[in-house]
């Protein structure tokens, strides 16, 4: 075994993004937080301080992480989700409710949210159980799974209620896509996603004719072939099933809050002033940006709060409107080169392993990145998904911290040694 090499076997252009991602957000928390009553940079009343004070956290957390031999995160993993879940579960008995959700645990004046740390817990078991099989995802008691791996911690995550944390458990599907899994999952999943829109949009009737059509359609040109009608019956009762379905979980598994703002983006409502009120005002502010932006803490839209809870999930709007297209274009190609840097890494991995732990990290960042950037700029409805590395909060930034530095670790480990 390879010893030696030091600080060298750290990937550090890794290093280097996930450094300038956290010091841009610091800046952007900064300037979204900061108000009159500040006393200066350590004044902990205020909430870039305390980001600062979670910053300064993270690097403890770490060279911790770095410090500890990798072959622990896979020997433990399991033990480690296990806890995971556990520690979901005690939200329902222990936890505190903030803004009609409970998701943290309140310690004083501290609180932690458990469902930051499981994507990372999680991402470590599917790595765990898939390099354990020694083989690709073709057999479907596999495939059953590490299905239910992925979507345990989620199902004791809605009802918190927080769908938006639960929906970037989906991320999985793409490192099991990269180990084997079928095509087919994958559209399934994009193709449920249309059905799902367009039955709110057009409504089951018109869906369903369009789903029989299209079968008639299928079956005619493939005729020639002597194709099963009853394989197509079946395909064509699901999905209008499923088109069925859509009304009811929308109205029922759905809260008001998420029916308005998918109402909203799909554009059979119009409440600039009500549930819209936030995306309407980041949009503003992030096209009052221009190219060059107005100049840090110098947002009219930032400085006059016109945009609710900033400095969370919106943080971005305030890059749009201080740092202008040019600044918000240098935030997306750090976030795409790291997404790109992981997903290379992982390709050099020597076991299966870091591979699909890799390749985890990587989907749960573009997710989130994904999902939080369309929501302030409209194209999604809000659902309380938060930037990595830019959204204040300790919860989030040592959780995306600890799902990053494993891998780091991992890949030091890996690439170098034999």
């Amino acid at each position: 075994m390879a010893q030696g090499r030091g600080l060298l076997k750290f990937d550090w252009l890794t290093i280097f993004i996930y450094t300038a991602l956290v010091c841009i957000g610091w800046l952007n928390i900064y300037s979204a937080s900061l108000s009159d009553s500040a006393q200066g940079l350590f004044d902990f009343d205020q909430i870039y301080a305390r980001q600062l004070l979670f910053i300064f956290l993270s690097v403890v957390l770490i060279i911790f992480i770095l410090a500890i031999e990798a072959k622990f995160y896979e020997r433990f993993s399991s033990i480690i989700y296990i806890i995971s879940l556990l520690s979901l579960v005690g939200l329902f008995v222990f936890g505190k409710n903030i803004n009609g959700a409970t998701s943290w645990y309140a310690i004083g004046n501290f609180t932690l949210q458990p469902s930051e740390f499981a994507k990372a817990a999680t991402a470590l078991a599917l790595g765990k159980y898939v390099s354990d099989l020694q083989t690709n995802m073709t057999e479907f008691k596999h495939q059953l799974r590490t299905f239910i791996i992925i979507i345990l911690p989620a199902l004791l995550i809605i009802p918190q209620p927080d769908p938006g944390s639960a929906l970037i458990y989906a991320a999985f599907i793409f490192p099991l896509y990269r180990e084997g899994l079928h095509f087919v999952y994958l559209l399934l999943g994009f193709f449920a996603a249309a059905l799902f829109v367009l039955t709110l949009l057009l409504g089951v009737v018109w869906v369903s004719f369009g789903v029989l059509c299209i079968a008639v359609l299928i079956f005619l040109k493939n005729r020639k072939k002597r194709p099963s009608w009853f394989k197509y019956f079946i395909i064509s009762a699901a999905c209008i099933g499923f088109a069925l379905s859509v009304n009811y979980i929308f109205e029922n598994v759905f809260e008001q809050r998420h029916r308005d703002r998918f109402n909203i983006v799909l554009g059979m409502e119009t409440d600039a002033k009500g549930i819209g009120y936030n995306t309407n005002q980041s949009e503003i502010a992030i096209g009052s940006g221009g190219w060059t932006g107005k100049g840090w803490t110098q947002g009219t839209q930032t400085k006059g709060n016109f945009v609710p809870e900033q400095h969370t999930d919106y943080i971005f709007s305030t890059v749009g409107e201080e740092w202008g297209f040019l600044g918000s274009m240098v935030v997306v190609l750090l976030f795409t080169g790291l997404i790109i840097r992981v997903l290379i890494l992982s390709e050099r991995q020597k076991n299966q392993f870091s591979r699909v732990y890799g390749y985890s990290v990587a989907s749960i960042l573009f997710i989130h990145f994904f999902i939080n950037v369309g929501m302030v700029t409209g194209l999604f409805p809000t659902v309380g998904i938060p930037l990595p590395f830019f959204s204040y909060g300790g919860s989030g930034l040592w959780g995306f911290t600890i799902l990053l530095f494993i891998f780091v670790k991992l890949d030091a480990s890996n690439y170098y040694y034999t």
